[in-house]
This record gives C-alpha cells, structure tokens and sequence, in this order.
C-alpha cells in the first residue's frame, strides 16, 4: 500500500466518496472543495485506488480531517491508519518545530473507536463541549 500526496481528482473523489455509501455533492462542488483543499492524500493497493483523505486547515493552528473514506472491500487492512500516519507526518513537516496545533474530524459512529485508538478524543470531553456542525443551504 502506498498514499499518494494531491492525486485526488473530482472523479476519483466521487468513486470513494459514494462506495462508503454517502450521497455525494455535483461535480462542481466537488472540484470546487478539492481546489481549496489544503492537502489531499489516496492510498494505493497497486495502481487501484483503495481510500482517501482530505486536509483542511489555516496551516497555523487548527486542521481538519474531512471526506475519509476507505473502500469496504479494504477497510480493516490498514489503510485508514496508513491515510492518517500521511496526513499527520504532512502537518508535521508544515509546522515550525515547537508549534502545537489541533488536528479535528467528526467521526462516523462506526469509526469512534479507529479514531480513539489513534489518540484521538471523544466529544464532548471533560474539558470542552461537542464537536458540531450546520448544513447550510
């Protein structure tokens, strides 16, 4: 398994996104949010693309995990973590060193525990409130 740093094309996007089961977004919404993205990142089994993972962030203090979705043919065989270990070493490697910044998602239910194993904190927690969001339309 290799991952792939901004090879994510809008139908590329649109295959992983739907194959998870979500209703995707037209075209043009999905090449607008890829061309603001802060980075993106496609795990390979081979040539086949098998999971993929978007970046957002202000590249100072706050990025955000979006649109992580892994084949259900190839989930459980590692490519979630392969796709996170990516995204976190690419922060890494953006940051100064000393700097401290949040790394955010929202979790499907199914994937609270994946999520939990790899550092990642509940909300709400002891010490913030709920992570949340708003559809706007």
């Amino acid at each position: 398994m290799t991952v792939s740093l901004n090879t994510l094309t809008p139908a590329l996007f649109l295959e992983l996104y739907r194959s998870v089961g979500w209703e995707p977004p037209g075209l043009d919404q999905i090449e607008a949010a890829l061309e603001h993205t802060f980075a993106s990142f496609t795990a390979y089994d081979g040539s086949r693309p098998v999971g993929m993972v978007r970046l957002l962030g202000d590249g100072g203090m706050s990025f955000y995990l979006k649109d992580f979705a892994v084949l259900p043919s190839c989930q459980s065989r590692g490519v979630g973590s392969l796709l996170l270990a990516a995204a976190e070493q690419y922060i890494r490697e953006q940051i100064p060193e000393g700097w401290a910044v949040s790394l955010e998602l929202i979790s499907t239910r199914e994937a609270v525990s994946f999520y939990k194993k790899k550092g990642f904190e509940e909300r709400p927690c002891a010490w913030d409130g709920p992570g949340m969001s708003k559809m706007i339309r």
